[in-house]
């Protein structure tokens, strides 16, 4: 007897379909609101990730078209053009560009000279002999650019993700010289 009143009472709350649209709604509109600022936040971030890819690209392209030697200013001014295209700060972005060779005598990579602007460290023998799984095969004394990009990112909402800094590593072939020459500034 009991069991089949409580058993008739939920099934009329089952099927009962009154409620308040205010009340519903006060429910659901932070949970929707929540979702909508986690997937913005996400594309932003895939967005960021292909804009300093985009960056990246257009600064190791610059750089392998150059036949006159380049300089601390030079390098001064692709840091400015990845804070432009990035549309980020410039205490944000580092660049730092090395001219790496393959020496087929000592079967290793090595390199020519590494220059960099902003907040990343000076690039070392033991890490370009460490490349040589990302770089490509190069005949004997063959030289390309490698490039790398580096932005602090944060994202625009607290949805979880973390702040991050994103780095591209991108290699060129120098294309009007034999390779990119490194000019110190007279003073």
């Amino acid at each position: 007897m009991i069991v089949s009143r409580v058993l008739r009472k939920m099934r009329q709350f089952r099927s009962d379909e009154r409620g308040s649209v205010s009340i519903e709604t006060a429910i659901i509109f932070p949970a929707i609101f929540m979702v909508i600022l986690a997937l913005f936040t996400a594309f932003h971030t895939f967005q960021i990730y292909a804009i300093n890819q985009k960056a990246a690209y257009t600064i190791a392209d610059m750089i392998s078209r150059e036949t006159n030697p380049i300089d601390p200013d030079y390098l001064q001014g692709t840091r400015e053009l990845l804070r432009y295209m990035t549309n980020g700060d410039i205490d944000d972005v580092s660049v730092r560009v090395t001219i790496v060779y393959y020496d087929a005598e000592t079967e290793a990579y090595s390199y020519d000279w590494s220059a960099k602007q902003g907040d990343v460290v000076d690039v070392t023998p033991q890490e370009v002999t460490g490349w040589s799984a990302r770089l490509p095969t190069l005949l004997d004394q063959e030289r390309i650019v490698v490039v790398e990009t580096f932005h602090y990112y944060e994202p625009p909402f607290d949805t979880g993700l973390l702040a991050r800094t994103i780095s591209n590593y991108i290699f060129s072939k120098p294309r009007y010289a034999a390779q990119v020459l490194w000019s110190e500034p007279s003073v």
